[in-house]
């Protein structure tokens, strides 16, 4: 019964100090080290690209620009739908599929 109570306790002890060896060693590699060469930080800096800002229109819109607008973006969608097809069949025929039909709505 003795031996069981200490792998018991080994094992409990063994895991509490595991996990604080582990966590101090993870702690420490994964802060970036200080330095003075300033490009080296630069380059760890994650930059979100940039948002262009909306545009505010100045004038009310007419029938003619929101026309305008609306063939833009039915362009806009088709070419979507070309790549969407055309990503489609290329998966197609990657599993194995040699003829992918989508059904038009």
């Amino acid at each position: 019964m003795s031996q069981q109570d200490n792998f018991s306790g080994g094992f409990i002890l063994g895991a509490i100090v595991g996990g604080i060896v582990g966590g101090v060693l993870g702690v420490a590699l994964a802060t970036p080290k200080a330095s003075n060469n300033t490009d080296a930080n630069d380059e760890l800096k994650v930059t979100r690209p940039r948002r262009r800002p909306l545009r505010v229109p100045t004038e009310p819109m007419t029938e003619q620009s929101m026309e305008v607008a609306r063939q833009g973006l039915e362009s806009k969608i088709a070419q979507l739908n070309e790549a969407i097809d055309d990503v489609r069949h290329q998966l197609g025929s990657v599993n194995g599929k040699s003829d992918v039909t989508a059904k038009k709505i």
